[in-house]
């Protein structure tokens, strides 16, 4: 059985990087020259992976600008995206081009809160109801003891949900810059300490019973947030898309209709046509957890079709979960893009999480567009299809 190298003093070194890339290329004869290409020394990576043998080089291409008129996010930005997914980076760019030409976007983070969900145990439904009031009625002690762990995070709310025996607690965090998870795992840990040691039947309980649905999309994040709550809207003149587009606002709303029943029909997370796309694209660029894509990419739009003829359109996502501080954002690579969208560090967390939602309509706009119009498959054979050079 073959064994992962590793050094329990110091493991995040280049030395000990090309010993674990030797042992995977004598095992399975697989070059892992370009693996081994890291711009930065090993040792930046700790905290953030382990075995490390290198990078997975994913190609940067950038969209803009986009003319963000935000509470945090003001100004004309050039969005980095790192994708492999060839056409997307020029439909995010020619959405954003529209939004700019259109005035720009406005946005606002209009919720905030991070969970952690345990779920405490009795031997019956009248118990656990007695319990969720003891809950209630000890809030304060609750907050000082969550809090007492963490310089940042702020114990807003504690939800309750019963089944059966069980009742499920959801902690509800603000958590400054950083994502949370971590921060708030911490501190509900602590205080499910203090709940289980004081109470008087001493509950047994699990620290996530599954309500907070870390990395899965669930329609309680949809209602109640998870992360950052964020709109980003725009008004698109009717010339304007026609020049820009080739497309009616009259149609667009047309077929917005269809789309929507579609989503119904279908039971998707949201309504929009790709929002998963852009923030995946912008998550590996800027060094957030790719997972949280899978919360992140819910979204809600809403349209109008003004007396005017011109169309408003807007976008929600209920449950963002950024950070610029922590995590993957101090990396070399994810750091300098942060610094392009000047994101990096503290104070900055709701503009990214601005920008990320002005990012969204942008390719909302162009797809929708590029579909009614028709030029969808023909953009991605032109532009996604990577074959080699013809021969002359």
């Amino acid at each position: 059985m073959p064994h992962i190298p590793r050094d329990p003093d110091d493991d995040h070194t280049e030395a000990m990087a090309r010993r674990r890339r030797a042992m995977l290329t004598e095992l399975t004869g697989a070059s892992l020259d370009a693996v081994a290409g890291a711009a930065f020394d090993p040792a930046a990576a700790r905290g953030n992976v382990e075995n490390f043998i290198g990078v997975a080089q994913v190609p940067i291409g950038v969209a803009g600008p986009l003319r963000i008129r935000g509470e945090y996010a003001r100004g004309d930005f050039i969005v980095p995206l790192a994708t492999t997914e060839g056409a997307l980076v020029a439909s995010y760019s020619r959405g954003m081009r529209l939004l700019t030409e259109c005035g720009g976007v406005s946005t606002a983070v209009v919720e905030e809160s991070m969970q952690r969900g345990p779920v405490f145990s009795f031997a019956s439904a009248a118990q656990a109801r007695d319990f969720g009031a003891w809950i209630r009625q000890r809030f304060t002690e609750i907050k000082r003891v969550a809090e007492g762990t963490t310089r940042h995070g702020r114990l807003q709310d504690i939800g309750q949900f019963q089944v059966g025996p069980l009742r499920y607690l959801r902690f509800d965090f603000t958590t400054g810059d950083a994502a949370g998870q971590n921060m708030t795992s911490r501190a509900t840990a602590a205080a499910c300490e203090w709940i289980a040691a004081t109470h008087p039947a001493h509950p047994v309980y699990l620290l996530s019973g599954n309500i907070d649905t870390d990395k899965k999309h669930s329609h309680i994040n949809t209602l109640l947030t998870r992360g950052r709550r964020v709109v980003a809207e725009a008004v698109l003149p009717r010339t304007a898309l026609l020049d820009a587009m080739g497309v009616d606002t009259a149609d667009l709303f047309r077929w917005r209709q269809a789309s929507a029943t579609g989503t119904l029909l279908a039971g998707a997370a949201g309504n929009g046509a790709h929002a998963a796309n852009g923030l995946a694209a912008l998550f590996i660029a800027t060094g957030q957890d790719a997972a949280n894509v899978a919360e992140s990419h819910a979204s809600l739009t809403y349209t109008q079709l003004l007396d005017t003829g011109d169309y408003y359109w807007s976008v929600t996502l209920p449950s963002l979960i950024i950070a610029t501080r922590g995590g993957g954002t101090g990396l070399p690579t994810q750091r300098e893009c942060l610094e392009l969208l000047g994101c990096h560090g503290s104070g900055k967390a709701r503009k990214l999480a601005e920008i990320c939602a002005a990012t969204v309509l942008a390719g909302e706009v162009s797809l929708a567009a590029a579909v009614i119009h028709g030029d969808w498959v023909s953009a991605h054979e032109r532009l996604g299809r990577n074959r080699p050079a013809a021969r002359p």
